[in-house]
């Protein structure tokens, strides 16, 4: 599977985690070149994971039936579909590519499937026997008078009947009684002016260009339809529930916080308004029927802070990277010094209500969020995890104290809108069980072959109904809920290499963790990364796997092990839950995860080191091919791969900040993705299914 071609040069440059300099810009305020907010002296993760190597050797490969290198023949393009609902050029015939699609069976199920070739394309590229579309692109009109989206003429007021820019997380939720229809739900995490705007001058932009980038944050519900003879998926414009939520919608501010001096404004003295969401990273699906959207680096977007608490989240004492201070005052911290502490928050969204307010729940704690996803104990109470994307930052989990009731009446859904606002937030702390004398930072495996090892939730801050407990000394409930990452640094929580996406296996319970990387490297008196020694660095990432106690949601202890560690595979400090290491895709950087019907764990990417583009892999949990890791799909230049779905017969993949390469501009394009030349480049949604229109990996 691997080395199908040789490894070109990395086109994201040489800025942390393989990102070009543009994106570190605006997805990220440059958050990589800052100083650590985390300046705490809590044990680090890598320290950990040094001295926690355990009990499963790689020599388990004798049991594991080895896997021919596969893949010549992926199916990608040379430029992606010109329209919606055209299938991948140059894809080969549905009978051609239905044989394609059964002779690749071997893997586990879920992942029998030719895996794509490492590759530099500016296209989605997908494996022999699979096709593809383009869902939905930024710009396209959703709402009933929204234009037909011209990037030369576009105004604030166009963008926000528009789908909007940089999707990241999606969800697909059902719409009974409307035939091959879904609900499809994005997030926008953040706008790029350089390849929105001609000629965008970043010193001075115009407040014009200020407001369409508020417009083009936020969500965007939109009903989609499925082909019932393919498994293409398009937009239906201008249904009656497509809806935009941007910078400027109405929000309510509940649980907690909600009142508290903490988050008063001028502009909102009761503490309980807030306009806009801002760039909502990864989230998750509730039981219940709604979308979580977690606020992540909302840091870049205020200017000129001077208190410590806004270092702890690296908020700068200057101007910010899109000047919106000069337009709002909200954004300047000096005038406005609340307006900040209303960010940071997991939202929660009814798509099925177009009239309903969205709410920041702010008992799950103020961070970078950089997922929510839900669980339920055996008595109904939801359970929350979420990362904190940031290195050496933490990863969360909410445990709920209401249980959810089942109906679809107001009352029913009124309740279980409010689940979220009471409960326990714990912050996780590991610890390893190996001896560290076995542990020389090259990432070899100690005697017992595993890193792995036992691990603790600690109770931070309880909110119920009469009122909030803090568990931190020194600090009160609010302040626990609104400098969450303090209360983490009081209480010795474990120090990660950016912890992302969190995500339960919903066949077998385990939790898994997304852990990037280190950017930490090359930064002012910081060491380079070192290939010879690429765990000290932690150049590509990793993903642990959490174990609950007693399999249960609720529980405060947990075991944990490394069920991957990213890289090159013939590099000797990468590891693949044990599977043979010459019979694996190469991966780095995972970023989001999710999970098909069989319990494999799918991973996307996000700035990849190993000189290919990003992508998204499959890989298996359980079983004689546990850690068999594939890659599905390779996205375009400068383009990271966000949101992935996985169902039977279809995957989503959301392609975000195609092009987004050093020296870019509408002027002098770097990718010319979705549409071809002589076109914006656009980030949107892609479909991937069977030509033979047969289940996904079977």
């Amino acid at each position: 599977m691997r080395k199908l071609l040789p490894l070109i040069g990395t086109p994201s440059g040489s800025h942390p985690g393989g990102r070009s300099a543009m994106t570190c810009r605006f997805r990220c305020g440059d958050a990589c070149f800052h100083e650590v907010p985390n300046t705490s002296s809590n044990e680090y993760v890598g320290d950990v994971i040094a001295g926690a190597l355990s009990r499963r050797s790689m020599m388990r490969a004798a049991a594991v039936v080895t896997v021919a290198a596969a893949g010549a023949g992926a199916a990608g393009v040379a430029q992606a579909p010109q329209a919606a609902a055209a299938p991948a050029t140059g894809a080969p015939s549905a009978t051609a590519a239905s044989e394609a699609a059964r002779r690749n069976t071997k893997g586990a199920r879920g992942l029998r499937f030719a895996p794509v070739a490492p590759n530099t394309a500016d296209a989605v590229t997908v494996p022999e026997g699979y096709r593809q579309n383009v869902v939905i692109r930024w710009g396209e009109p959703i709402l009933r008078g929204a234009p037909a989206f011209d990037p030369e003429k576009q105004t604030a007021k166009a963008q926000a009947g528009q789908f909007g820019y940089n999707c990241d997380f999606l969800a697909l939720l059902p719409l009974p009684g409307e035939r091959n229809r879904q609900l499809l739900v994005a997030n926008h995490e953040y706008t790029d002016e350089i390849l929105m705007f001609r000629g965008y001058d970043a010193a001075n932009p115009t407040r014009e260009q200020a407001e369409i980038a508020w417009a083009a944050h936020g969500l965007s519900a939109v009903v989609v339809e499925g082909d019932r003879k393919s498994g293409r998926l398009t937009a239906v414009s201008r249904h009656q529930l497509n809806r935009r939520v941007t910078a400027t919608t109405e929000f309510r501010l509940t649980g907690p916080v909600a009142g508290s001096e903490l988050v008063k404004t001028s502009a909102d003295p009761s503490g309980t308004k807030v306009l806009g969401t801002l760039n909502n990273c990864s989230g998750g699906v509730t039981p219940w029927g709604t979308t979580l959207h977690g606020e992540e680096n909302f840091n870049q977007y205020f200017a000129n802070s001077s208190r410590a608490t806004d270092k702890r989240y690296g908020i700068g004492t200057g101007a910010s990277e899109r000047k919106w201070e000069r337009f709002d005052k909200r954004f300047d911290v000096a005038q406005e010094p609340n307006e900040v502490h209303r960010f940071g928050y997991v939202v929660e969204f009814d798509p099925y209500d177009p009239a309903s307010t969205p709410r920041k729940h702010t008992a799950l704690g103020r961070f970078k969020h950089e997922a929510a996803t839900v669980r339920l104990t055996h008595d109904g109470r939801p359970v929350v995890y979420s990362g904190d994307d940031e290195r050496f930052d933490y990863f969360y989990k909410f445990v709920g104290s209401k249980r959810m009731k089942h109906g679809t009446s107001r009352a029913v859904r009124e309740h279980n809108l409010s689940l979220l606002d009471e409960g326990t937030l714990y912050v996780a702390k590991l610890t390893g069980d190996s001896p560290a004398i076995e542990i020389d930072g090259t990432g070899k495996l100690p005697k017992d072959g595993e890193f792995d090892g036992s691990g603790e939730w600690i109770p931070l801050a309880t909110a119920t109904a009469k009122g909030a407990v803090s568990h931190v000394d020194g600090m009160s409930a609010e302040e626990v809920f609104v400098f969450t990452r303090l209360a983490g640094d009081k209480v010795g929580a474990t120090k990660m290499d950016r912890p992302e996406d969190i995500e339960p296996n919903p066949v077998t319970g385990k939790v898994y963790v997304a852990l990037t990387n280190n950017s930490n490297r090359g930064v002012g008196s910081n060491a380079k990364a070192d290939e010879a020694n690429p765990r000290n660095a932690n150049k590509h990432g990793h993903v642990l796997e959490l174990t609950e106690r007693w399999n249960r949601p609720e529980s405060t202890r947990f075991a944990w092990s490394l069920f991957l560690v990213a890289g090159d595979p013939d590099d000797p400090a990468t590891y693949f839950a044990g599977f043979p290491k010459d019979a694996v895709s190469q991966i780095s950087c995972p970023d989001n995860v999710a999970f098909d019907p069989y319990g494999n764990l799918w991973i996307s990417t996000d700035g990849a080191q190993l000189g290919s583009h990003d992508g998204l892999f499959g890989v298996a949990t359980r079983g004689e091919r546990r850690g068999e890791l594939k890659q599905f799909l390779t996205v375009p230049k400068g383009a990271e791969t966000c949101g992935p779905i996985i169902q039977d017969r279809r995957v989503l993949v959301a392609v975000q900040h195609p092009g987004e390469i050093d020296g870019a501009s509408v002027e002098k394009p770097a990718s010319t993705w979705p549409d071809g030349p002589g076109t914006y480049v656009r980030p949107a949604v892609v479909a991937v299914w069977r030509a033979d229109g047969c289940d996904i990996g079977v």
